[in-house]
């Protein structure tokens, strides 16, 4: 059994202080490359990202996180659309198998393959057969501009005749019970159905949807304090650097946006929380009950895509990759580095650190943001466009094309 204090970081905390947990679970992301480019996207991806992980990859995760995490560990086989390599998606369940590595916790895909009765029984049988544990289907108005909503239906309905309801996942049962039709729509009909759909499921701020969508809900909120009424002849502050230390909760809730409170479902959820506890990437970091891993072998803590804090696939950590990087991640330097890198920045400051540094290269602030991971984001793109920081913030993938 791994003791917490096999951690580095863990090592040299007092009794008290909050310990960097264990990993427990694993998204394997099979490839960046999606039929769809889904704007609130946290990784990205589109018809033309690649990467496909390798079987060796990803059965060496696998084995490295049941090492770690015992018989808690969880694997789930994410994208990108995973579906596009169906051959190579069953290579890695087979392999799994062979190996007694355990079920697969969950597999997700958006169901644009489900086009027959045929071909999603031989696909969902396979799959149970497996041992996959849960099947998760995702469907909503960022889907539904690219993939219709027949197929979505039929593979609902079909996994849950199979595999029992108890198993299968829908994301949202909202819009599969009622789709909103993407189609055919104007840019501003389009926005609109964006931003009705942010209200109804926030989402994180990070990878594509850190670009229009959050730029849409920024502007949401900057109209909404914007147009609050004056106080003693003042105007309300607009400014980032005013709103950062204002109350951006107020504004989430006069432009519709839930209750504005930061919550761990959604971290996007008030700047002034990432300014006023400096802590806020320091729990992210420490609470993360599970990683990401990228086709190519980056890790990526929990859903913060595009901050690479160790590689599975370094020969120093290549037998028990896993395990290896959680042991040796001190957070307030941003991995086994000797040296505090702006990973160490986030976690010390959160996302409003990283601005004076940013500055400094020539970044220049927006007037608002929709959140945190926003302004991280924005700033990380800003380094990655110009070459800094390659070893941390990436890969190309992540982020956005500006060619």
């Amino acid at each position: 059994m791994i003791e917490l204090s096999e951690n580095i970081y863990n090592s040299q905390t007092t009794r008290s202080e909050p310990k960097f947990k264990l990993w427990r679970s694993a998204g394997l992301m099979l490839t960046y490359k999606c039929n769809c480019a889904c704007e609130f996207c946290y990784y990205n991806c589109n018809p033309d990202k690649g990467g496909l992980m390798p079987v060796d990859t990803a059965i060496n995760a696998w084995q490295s996180l049941k090492i770690l995490a015992g018989d808690s560990a969880k694997i789930h086989i994410t994208g990108g659309e995973p579906f596009l390599y169906w051959d190579h998606l069953l290579e890695i369940l087979e392999q799994a198998q062979k190996q007694n590595l355990g079920k697969v916790d969950l597999v997700e895909t958006n169901g644009f393959w489900a086009t027959s009765e045929k071909i999603v029984r031989q696909r969902l049988k396979r799959l149970d057969e497996l041992g996959m544990n849960r099947f998760k289907v995702s469907t909503d108005p960022f889907h539904q501009q690219y993939v219709d909503i027949e197929p979505v239906r039929r593979l609902a309905e079909m996994a849950t005749e199979i595999l029992g309801s108890e198993r299968v996942l829908v994301r949202w049962q909202k819009y599969l019970e009622n789709p909103t039709d993407m189609k055919n729509l104007s840019p501003a009909e389009l926005e609109k159905q964006y931003i009705n759909a942010i209200k109804d499921y926030p989402c994180r701020f990070t990878g594509r949807a850190a670009g229009k969508l959050a730029e849409l809900v920024a502007s949401s909120l900057f109209v909404s304090r914007a147009s609050r009424p004056r106080i003693a002849g003042k105007m309300p502050a607009t400014r980032l650097g005013d709103s950062l230390k204002a109350c951006p909760e107020r504004s989430r809730r006069a432009a519709g946006f839930g209750d504005g409170k930061p919550s761990r479902s959604h971290p996007q959820a008030s700047l002034e929380a990432a300014t006023r506890h400096q802590a806020a990437c320091r729990s992210a970091f420490l609470g993360a009950k599970g990683v990401h891993i990228d086709p190519f072998g980056n890790v990526f803590s929990g859903t913060c895509s595009g901050i690479i804090i160790g590689n599975v696939n370094v020969r120093a950590v290549r037998e028990l990759p896993l395990l290896d990087i959680w042991k040796q991640f001190d957070p307030r330097k941003g991995g086994s580095r000797t040296a505090p890198t702006l990973i160490g920045t986030l976690f010390n400051k959160g996302p409003y650190g990283l601005l004076t540094e940013a500055e400094k290269q020539g970044y220049k602030r927006a007037e608002s943001y929709a959140g945190k991971c926003h302004l991280c984001t924005s700033i990380r793109q800003f380094f990655f466009n110009n070459g800094l920081e390659k070893s941390i913030f990436g890969p190309a993938e992540c982020y956005a094309d500006l060619s």
